[in-house]
C-alpha cells in the first residue's frame, strides 16, 4: 500500500480518522481514492440525496447547483447520525448526464471543497437515465465510519 494520508477533517488530516490508500500500480486517482481503511467504529449508510429542499422539492435547476444541495444534504443526514464529513469512507454520485458532469469539473471541484475540503474517499460516478424524482440531475449516497473514541 502506498500513498496513505494522515488523518484529517474530524480527526486531524485530509482523511479523518480513516487511513487513504492510493495503490501503486494505479493510475493517480483525482478527487477521489482507490481504497480507504475505515477505522473501527460505528457504520452509517447514507440514503441517497438530490438537491431537494426540506419540503422535497429541487431547489435548483443546474448540475452544479443541484449536487451542492444533494452534498449538503448527505452531510445533514451525516450530522443527523453524529458523523463529520471526515467520517465519510465512500461515495456513490449518480447523474443523468456525464458528459455535463464532466464540462462543469471546476465548479463541482469548488462544490467539493466547500463541503468536505480535500477529504477524497473511495467514490464512483454513475450515469443513469433518469432518478426517481425526474427533475433531478444528480444523487449522492455514502458510507461513514464514526470512530470509537468520539
Amino acid at each position: 500500500m502506498t500513498g496513505a494520508s494522515p488523518p484529517g477533517p474530524g480527526g486531524g488530516g485530509p482523511a479523518g480518522p480513516h487511513e487513504i490508500v492510493n495503490a501503486a500500480g494505479l493510475a493517480p486517482p483525482v478527487g477521489f481514492a482507490h481504497a480507504v481503511l475505515a477505522a473501527p467504529g460505528r457504520t452509517v449508510f447514507l440514503g441517497g440525496q438530490i438537491g431537494a429542499d426540506q419540503h422535497g422539492g429541487i431547489a435548483a435547476a443546474g448540475m452544479v447547483e443541484q449536487f451542492d444541495l444533494a452534498l449538503g444534504n448527505l452531510l445533514t443526514a451525516l450530522d443527523a447520525a453524529g458523523g463529520l464529513p471526515g467520517h465519510l469512507v465512500w461515495m456513490q454520485i449518480y447523474v443523468t448526464d456525464v458528459a455535463g458532469y464532466r464540462s462543469q469539473l471546476e465548479r463541482l471541484g469548488q462544490v467539493w471543497r466547500r463541503h468536505l475540503g480535500r477529504h477524497y474517499v473511495a467514490t464512483a460516478l454513475l450515469e443513469v437515465r433518469g432518478l426517481f424524482d425526474p427533475a433531478a440531475t444528480v444523487e449522492v449516497m455514502g458510507i461513514a465510519v464514526i470512530p470509537e473514541y468520539r
